[in-house]
């Protein structure tokens, strides 16, 4: 089951992201258009502990965020998957996206979620899936509405920043 990713989309394609992905992934992460909601943009460093956090996932519960690319040609679009993630004391499985700042508006996002979605329930037979987000990230708020996730109420993230939590019983 651990090789396992979402299935393909019209438009995108998910694979296990490596240490190869670097390059692509602190460019992504140290984005500070990409990062705008979080508390700064990921240095080198951080983008490879990233990675090496996601290879964990994988090896511990057969998910994590992927890699998520264009079919079409291959291109690196950003990551998007599944994590577990505490909040309020409680263990929930959350659906992540992060797109490339010149691709966002193209619905890459609300696609890959999606499929995650779907694998989150078809595959790993989850029971609930939720999304935390920032108060102000409006976008992100918008994908999570989009693919089933309402918002079920506020709460401080383990950082403890104000967070909206959107959910659903799969």
């Amino acid at each position: 089951m651990s090789h396992l990713v979402p299935s393909p989309t019209p438009r995108l394609a998910f694979r296990r992201m490596t240490v190869d992905d670097l390059d692509d992934m602190a460019a992504l992460l140290g984005d500070p258009e990409v990062m705008r909601h979080y508390p700064s943009p990921k240095t080198r460093d951080e983008a490879l502990g990233w990675i090496e956090w996601n290879e964990r996932l994988y090896q511990e519960h057969g998910y994590g965020l992927w890699l998520v690319t264009l079919r079409a040609t291959g291109e690196f679009v950003g990551d998007c998957g599944l994590t577990p993630q505490e909040i309020d004391g409680v263990t929930e499985l959350e659906v992540g996206y992060h797109v490339r700042s010149d691709l966002q508006g193209n619905g890459y996002a609300t696609e890959a979620a999606a499929a995650c979605r779907d694998h989150a329930r078809e595959v790993l037979r989850a029971a609930r899936l939720v999304a935390i987000i920032r108060p102000d990230n409006r976008p992100s708020q918008r994908v999570a509405e989009k693919i089933g996730l309402p918002f079920e109420r506020a709460a401080v993230s383990r950082s403890g920043l104000p967070v909206r939590i959107h959910a659903t019983r799969l």
